[in-house]
């Protein structure tokens, strides 16, 4: 969530809020001319309004902090000790994976330089000239305007 929903929210809560207590405030003031049975319905029912939004309102949290802790999958710790296993296997199997691919391609990598470099050895060896022409900055010009 960023700043500005975050901001949003918040002054959406104050104005329920201040709303609720203007009518609170609306509400009581007249409860002195009301018979003494209904002040004390009002009072019960404003007890069982309050019991029931605390619960909804622990609800709530419960819930928010029972999906944060089931969706944090790179949790090695707490929990139980079988979730905790398997928690750790699916983590290091793909990092396994991931390292002996790595590796493949390295040793693959190296084995295609090897065979490049053993095709330039075996041409160089295989040709009528001799090898102090490569070396020889004439013969790498010739090369470079031969290729144009």
């Amino acid at each position: 969530m960023n700043a500005i929903e975050h901001s949003a929210d918040h002054r959406a809560t104050a104005l329920e809020a201040r709303f609720g207590l203007r009518v609170a405030a609306r509400l009581s003031e007249g409860t002195d001319q009301l018979p003494h049975d209904v002040t004390e319905r009002l009072r019960h029912a404003r007890q069982m309004a309050l019991s029931r939004r605390q619960a909804a309102s622990s609800a709530q949290v419960n819930a928010v902090t029972n999906g944060l802790s089931s969706s944090a999958t790179l949790s090695f710790s707490g929990g139980d000790k079988g979730k905790s296993w398997w928690t750790s296997l699916t983590v290091l199997v793909p990092a396994a994976a991931l390292l002996l691919g790595l590796g493949l391609i390295k040793h693959f990598h190296l084995q295609d330089q090897i065979a490049a470099a053993a095709e330039v050895d075996a041409a160089l060896l295989a040709d009528d000239l001799p090898p102090e022409a490569y070396s020889d900055p004439g013969f790498v010009e010739y090369l470079k305007t031969s290729r144009e």
